[in-house]
């Protein structure tokens, strides 16, 4: 079963100085924290705030590419949590097809941001962390 998150904020690890990603429940009280890269966090958090560059940034340009290509992101799943490591779906929907790609959470999280697509998790991915 899969549960509806947002993402809440981004946070630093004090102690390795690696940012976090914070997914909280829609619906619930339950977060789960991400640690990710510091370019995955530039991405996301310039998207929270609203920030536009002069250039497209890569997962901006992923979304322009889908775009003209008519390539529409279904959802975002955190599907899976294996030796500390995170994994994430991405369902596109291509005409009539739903197809699936697996992604780093934060590459498939400031993407979902940029095309507005519903995030979700699995419950045993949120129990495990």
């Amino acid at each position: 079963m899969y549960r509806p998150m947002i993402i809440s904020g981004l946070t630093v690890d004090p102690i390795t100085n690696s940012p976090i990603v914070i997914l909280k429940e829609i619906d619930g009280e339950r977060t789960l924290p991400i640690w990710i890269g510091l370019l995955e966090a530039t991405a996301i958090a310039s998207e929270l705030e609203g920030i536009k560059f002069s250039r497209p940034m890569t997962h901006d340009l992923i979304k322009n590419l889908m775009a003209m290509l008519e390539v529409e992101v279904v959802k975002i799943e955190v599907c899976d949590l294996k030796n500390n490591t995170y994994y994430a779906l991405i369902h596109f929907k291509v005409g009539e097809e739903i197809m699936s790609i697996d992604a780093r959470p934060s590459d498939a999280l400031a993407l979902s941001l940029r095309v507005k697509a519903p995030i979700y998790v699995a419950e045993e991915v949120i129990d495990s962390s």
